[in-house]
């Protein structure tokens, strides 16, 4: 039987994807040293630790990293639900189908990092926390803690976006139009519905409100548009979105246009009304200004892929802590000033997503903050005071965020992030740099994101 280059890429996505699926849902990989037997008795008590981690992603596994190379004595267990890694960073390159890219390029053992560095690690969901007698409460058993800090990330807020949406409703829509904003099978159904599709449009829906990584949409947009004209795909991607704010806008901007012409459409202004899942539509009302009159109109459009990437919310881990959050409808954890000890207790502190300093919610940022707060209570710990060097002075390039946008020539573009404290909270400053051609984007970016991502995942897990 003959096979186009088409048919292969069907076939190995479905392959390489049922590879990742199952080493994501635990099913393969090696097991990472428990702290405890895990009971069958979910109120058994499994141990109590001098520091407790929820959270086995870029944050959490930074604090455990830094907490042991300060001192190889010191007691720390993370606790994480999924047995295996995955990493949402550079991970919309295997959308793109960029040379050498698949989902395997995502997928880490937590084995290595635990042997590595000594902490210890509880595969387990966490379903309460009692803040008073210090003790988190998971499937497998009870932690007690000295110290917790919280890297949970994020959920979706399907419920709170699309309020008249049946569960069964809401239930497709994950199976069928995945985000893909959260580590896991997502991925694998988004990539699967790309290299199964026919001639049509994608459609990319952008969030309302804060959500992590605020430059995924539009970087998606370019590599599936990357992959529509490498595989002589007929069709558009459009991207709606809730507002007219795009980050790094006028280097994504750009980049659409001069690589991709008319065939990544960017609507402002567009809020999510409905999706029939069956006949493939999705129906939204766009707001456009006629003079000082909103006008609102309603369309309907169809679609071969979706891309329903929902509202984001702090996971529940936060709420279960009980902690002050912000009145937003993501809900960050309140900070006590220039820390990452959390206004509530001061035996609890956060980093990732779910903090509220002003700083971008991104893999590098989780990274940085993850290092900043185990020094903290490392000093702590060790009987000594310390205070973040932010506070002093502006923190040079503390998040460095790419997006790659072209492929053959492989082309990204950049922000970086300078941090401050300005005596309420930490802030960060953004400037997306040209390159020497005048351009925003370039190879040698595409290249520094390679050199980033191996660069980061070595620092997580070597």
């Amino acid at each position: 039987m003959n096979m186009n280059r088409r048919d292969a890429l069907k076939v190995g996505a479905v392959s390489v994807a049922a590879v990742a699926a199952t080493a994501i849902t635990g099913c393969a990989g090696t097991e990472a040293k428990p702290a405890a037997k895990a009971s069958a008795e979910a109120g058994t008590v499994l141990g109590k630790h001098q520091v407790v981690v929820i959270g086995g992603g870029f944050g959490g596994l930074t604090v455990a990293k830094g907490l042991m190379k300060k001192d190889k004595n010191f007691d720390v267990l993370v606790i994480e639900k999924n047995d295996t890694f995955m990493s949402c960073p550079f991970s919309n390159t295997n959308l793109g189908k960029l040379d050498g890219v698949n989902l395997g390029t995502f997928v880490f053992d937590y084995a290595q990092p635990v042997d590595k560095h000594g902490y210890n690690m509880l595969h387990s969901e966490v379903v309460s926390i009692d803040r008073t007698a210090k003790e988190v409460h998971t499937a497998a058993g009870i932690v007690k803690y000295d110290i917790l800090v919280l890297s949970p990330g994020i959920a979706y807020n399907y419920e709170g976006q699309f309020p008249t949406f049946s569960k069964e409703k809401i239930n497709g829509l994950r199976r069928s139009a995945p985000g893909a904003l959260i580590p896991g099978s997502e991925h694998v159904i988004l990539e699967r519905n790309l290299a199964n599709m026919e001639d049509g449009n994608v459609i990319i829906t952008v969030p309302s409100g804060k959500f992590r990584c605020p430059p995924a949409p539009f970087e998606r947009a370019a590599m599936i548009a990357a992959y529509m004209k490498k595989e002589g795909i007929n069709g558009k991607v459009i991207i709606l979105n809730p507002t007219n704010k795009i980050a790094k806008g006028a280097a994504f901007k750009e980049a659409w246009k001069d690589l991709y012409g008319d065939n990544v459409v960017h609507m402002d202004n567009c809020k999510i009304d409905d999706v029939d899942v069956k006949a493939k539509t999705i129906t939204y009302t766009q707001s456009t200004k006629d003079m000082d009159e909103v006008v609102k109109s309603q369309k309907t459009i169809k679609y071969e892929v979706l891309n329903l990437i929902p509202n984001n919310k702090a996971n529940p881990v936060v709420e279960m802590a009980g902690l002050e959050t912000t009145k937003d409808s993501f809900g960050k954890v309140v900070m006590n000033g220039c820390s990452f000890q959390t206004k509530s207790d001061k035996d609890v502190y956060a980093v990732g997503d779910v903090v509220a300093h002003a700083i971008p919610p991104s893999g590098q940022t989780a990274n940085w903050a993850g290092k900043q707060c185990a020094e903290e209570i490392a000093h702590r710990l060790h009987g000594k005071a310390y205070t973040l060097a932010v506070k002093a002075a502006p923190v040079k390039a503390g998040n460095v965020c790419y997006s790659m946008v072209g492929d053959k020539p492989e082309e990204a573009i950049m922000v970086t992030h300078d941090f401050s404290w300005d005596g309420k909270i930490i802030k960060g400053k953004g400037h997306v740099p040209k390159a020497p051609s005048g351009k925003y984007r370039s190879s040698g970016t595409a290249k520094a994101t390679r050199d980033w991502y191996r660069g980061v995942m070595a620092d997580l897990f070597s």
